[in-house]
């Protein structure tokens, strides 16, 4: 059989892998280096990485070069499409202490539990450049109050800023508010009362949990698929035998497994929301974060019903102190505005002009690209560290985008031992169990991976995996 010739170096890398010479997050070596080694064209070289890439072995990072995938047997494999529906009193039980900075102490290593870009990512000159812009340009007018529901011209920016991945927002629908839970607040009280039942996903990110719990709503908790993702079909059963107010769902990049759900799963998941007549609150804030590819779409772009609000923010993808997000609030948007409104009127005028300024001049658009690259390199470095380090079968959820890493313990391992370990050599992790109302999740953390790598982070990982 007549041999392709990029399979001279494709035939050797494969079997590397196998081998485990190559490892998940390990760079293999430049398009220029193995024209040079094998005396092969671009054309060639560039056709045997595709191969890899087509057979899921290799992924290709912009600006960077090509990576060994996460391999199939670090890849988390356990079920949960077998239970049955259950809803549940949305309650917690001590865990708020386990998580972001309520658990840094003075024992305090490196944290990689804090969902916020590291001061080393974060575009600090061009943030304050353009906020002493904004400020000297609009003197005291940013000391008056601006609309309720937030400058219009930031709104038709952020609807033109949507329009770049094909999705259509209108403008009177949008509501600027104070960060992303504020947008799920408002979501949530415009569509549910106490004891009403939404759906979620599990493991969930617990900041929307602890609001549910506030608003004193129950939840059925819907699997997440570690392969494809949010687990429609039994989101079906569920609706066969509860009455659901409201479905939680972040499609781009899910907190914390870093999933991304394919256009196909996001039509059926809503046809399934307007069958049942179900309101839709879509979790947009990791969505410019891809590694790879063009911008996915969100739920939004599909709908024509009106049943999907969808909302993001500014605070995961330029700093944690921008405290300025949206919600497209669609047919809920007259009982949302009165909700808003209820919140405390409106949000920092000089947030919302240098957000404005940043989407005006496309320096957003600039700095995300760098972010999402960045990104990318410390979801595979962050693999290998923790294939080199960890106990062999820790096992991980290879994200697609975001800054999250899902990873579950080895078997071998007493989940409590690692924690008290992990406190002891001052490495933060989130815990598992933080993420669902049900327990299920023990066995499992989350790392947070947006911050440069420093020798002294390095070290933190090593450390922990030594418990």
């Amino acid at each position: 059989m007549k041999q392709y010739r990029y399979e001279e170096f494709t035939v050797i890398i494969e079997t590397q892998i196998k081998e485990g010479i190559y490892k998940p997050g390990h760079k293999l070596p430049s398009v220029r280096a193995i024209m040079r080694k094998y005396g092969m064209s671009t054309g060639a070289v560039q056709q045997g990485f595709d191969y890899l890439m087509s057979k899921g072995l290799v992924e290709s990072i912009h600006k960077s070069g090509y990576y060994i995938s996460n391999v199939l047997e670090n890849q988390v494999s356990i079920s949960t499409g077998k239970r049955l529906p259950v809803v549940r009193d949305a309650v917690f039980k001590h865990k708020l202490s386990q998580t972001t900075s309520l658990r840094a102490g003075r024992n305090s290593l490196t944290e990689f539990n804090v969902a916020a870009p590291g001061d080393l990512l974060v575009p600090q000159k061009m943030i304050l450049r353009t906020m002493q812009q904004v400020i000297r340009a609009q003197g005291a007018g940013l000391l008056r109050y601006y609309p309720s529901t937030g400058s219009e011209e930031l709104k038709h920016n952020i609807c033109k800023h949507s329009a770049h991945y094909n999705t259509k927002m209108n403008a009177d629908e949008l509501i600027i508010t104070d960060g992303a839970l504020q947008a799920l607040y408002i979501a949530l009280v415009s569509t549910c009362s106490a004891g009403d039942v939404v759906a979620v996903e599990s493991p969930c990110v617990f900041s929307i949990l602890q609001v549910i719990k506030t608003l004193q709503l129950k939840v059925v908790e819907v699997p997440m698929d570690f392969q494809t993702g949010f687990d429609i079909g039994y989101l079906e059963k569920a609706c066969l035998t509860t009455k659901i107010k409201a479905i939680i769902v972040t499609p781009n990049f899910q907190n914390p497994t870093g999933i991304l759900l394919s256009d196909d799963q996001k039509k059926q998941l809503l046809n399934v929301a307007q069958h049942w007549g179900i309101a839709v609150i879509e979790n947009d804030v990791y969505g410019d974060l891809n590694f790879t590819g063009q911008r996915p779409s969100n739920l939004k772009s599909f709908d024509e019903s009106g049943l999907v609000m969808t909302y993001s923010s500014y605070a995961k993808t330029l700093a944690a102190g921008i405290r300025l997000g949206w919600l497209s609030a669609g047919r809920f948007f007259q009982q949302a505005e009165q909700v808003k409104f209820s919140t405390g009127g409106t949000v920092s005028p000089v947030y919302q002009e240098t957000v404005n300024q940043l989407l005006n001049t496309h320096s957003y658009d600039r700095h995300i690209r760098t972010f999402r690259t960045q990104l990318s390199k410390n979801a595979y470095h962050t693999i290998n560290l923790l294939t080199t380090y960890f106990p062999k079968g820790t096992q991980m959820v290879m994200p697609a985008g975001g800054y999250n890493l899902w990873v579950k313990l080895s078997d071998e391992i007493n989940s409590k031992d690692f924690y008290l370990h992990c406190d002891q050599v001052g490495v933060k992790f989130t815990p598992g169990e933080t993420f669902s109302f049900s327990g299920d999740f023990k066995r499992f953390f989350r790392i947070v991976f947006a911050d440069q790598y420093s020798a002294k982070r390095i070290e933190g990982l090593k450390l922990a995996g030594k418990g």
